[in-house]
């Protein structure tokens, strides 16, 4: 009987003891609580991190600690953080020597030292339609030898700026507008003769203004414009070079004495064709080649006659600061004569003739960006 009852009801119960279950069945009402404000927050339970009582074999524990022992100086100045910008800045010198010293030497020579400096600097713009590309170089040279005065065996101002444009973002073509200008620092002259110069500082001058198209690659690698209409100015602001009609432009208007009746020209204009380029890859590692190549024809004067700028060198570099170049340069202007002749009285008996001018240089040296 006992062992059933674990069945029995709990009214059942309740009624074999003599309670009444009569209000069992009613239904009673459910007082009214206060709301529940109780905040409920996360519990992090960390469980309790027993030491490891049996190592394996070949396993090493060690405590984790903060320690410099190891810590090495850094080789290379760390950069400063920049903010991304679509502007791409070089600021370079280059510094090339070179020298040479006798003492007592049987097969004798001359003390000599050379020097070539050249600043570069560019500011390039590059956004999805538009690139604006902007440089200037300047270099100048010498050379002085014992017993003679120095000599000039380099002297350049160029400035250069092309902007463009294209419609997609895929294309390599561009509208563009180009501006160059190139004059000289220093007289120049016809050595050993250094009482008459034949160039000074904006004389010439050359200005080129024009627009076409260009095709440039994503790298900049390679750049070749074509203009079919650029203004060529050539400035001689030196009036006896202006008076001898040098470079181009008007000469002087003379009498039967030789006295100038009408001062020469300091301007001449031309209107023509510019083609230009320029192409840079490596050939081995450390070893790079680069040209600038400018073509000028005139339709006004001489058509198809062509004035040739050509510059190419080879860039060796050794480290971060030590580099060898190779130069070439090439120049033709049937403008610039040679072998002029002129009398005692100031008649001129031959204008002279155009010829091809050629400059090649070899130098080791420093190159800094900064």
């Amino acid at each position: 009987m006992w062992k059933g009852m674990k069945y029995l009801p709990i009214w059942g119960l309740l009624f074999l003891l003599g309670i009444p279950v009569s209000g069992f069945g009613q239904q009673t009402e459910i007082p009214e609580k206060a709301a529940d404000t109780t905040q409920m927050d996360t519990l992090v339970i960390r469980a309790e991190q027993l030491p490891i009582k049996i190592i394996p074999r070949g396993v090493s524990l060690t405590n984790p600690r903060i320690s410099f022992n190891k810590t090495k100086p850094l080789t290379k100045r760390q950069k400063r953080f920049r903010v991304p910008s679509f502007w791409e800045v070089i600021n370079e010198f280059d510094l090339q020597l070179s020298e040479v010293a006798f003492v007592n030497w049987n097969a004798g020579g001359d003390n000599a030292i050379s020097a070539l400096g050249k600043l570069l600097f560019e500011r390039n713009y590059k956004f999805r339609y538009f690139q604006w590309d902007n440089s200037m170089e300047m270099r100048f040279g010498w050379n002085a030898q014992e017993g003679r005065q120095w000599r000039k065996t380099d002297d350049a101002i160029r400035l250069a700026s092309t902007l463009g444009y294209r419609r997609d973002t895929i294309s390599n073509w561009y509208f563009s507008a180009k501006a160059n200008f190139n004059t000289q620092f220093a007289n120049g002259y016809k050595y050993p003769d250094r009482t008459t110069p034949i160039s000074r500082f904006m004389a010439p001058g050359y200005l080129f203004l024009g627009g076409g198209i260009s095709y440039i690659r994503e790298d900049n690698s390679f750049n070749l414009y074509l203009s079919p209409l650029t203004f060529k100015g050539t400035f001689v602001l030196d009036q006896n070079l202006a008076n001898q009609g040098a470079f181009g432009v008007q000469p002087a208007v003379l009498d039967a004495a030789g006295n100038v009746i009408v001062p020469g020209e300091k301007l001449y204009t031309e209107l023509g064709i510019l083609i230009t380029n320029k192409w840079e890859f490596p050939i081995a590692e450390n070893i790079n080649y680069d040209h600038n190549l400018a073509l000028y024809t005139d339709y006004l004067n001489n058509f198809g006659n062509i004035d040739i700028d050509w510059q190419m060198r080879l860039k060796f570099q050794v480290n971060e600061f030590i580099s060898a170049t190779l130069i070439a340069h090439i120049i033709y202007d049937d403008d610039i004569l040679f072998d002029r002749e002129e009398a005692a009285d100031g008649t001129l008996i031959d204008p002279g003739v155009p010829r091809i001018q050629l400059r090649q240089q070899l130098g080791i040296g420093v190159t800094y960006r900064f």
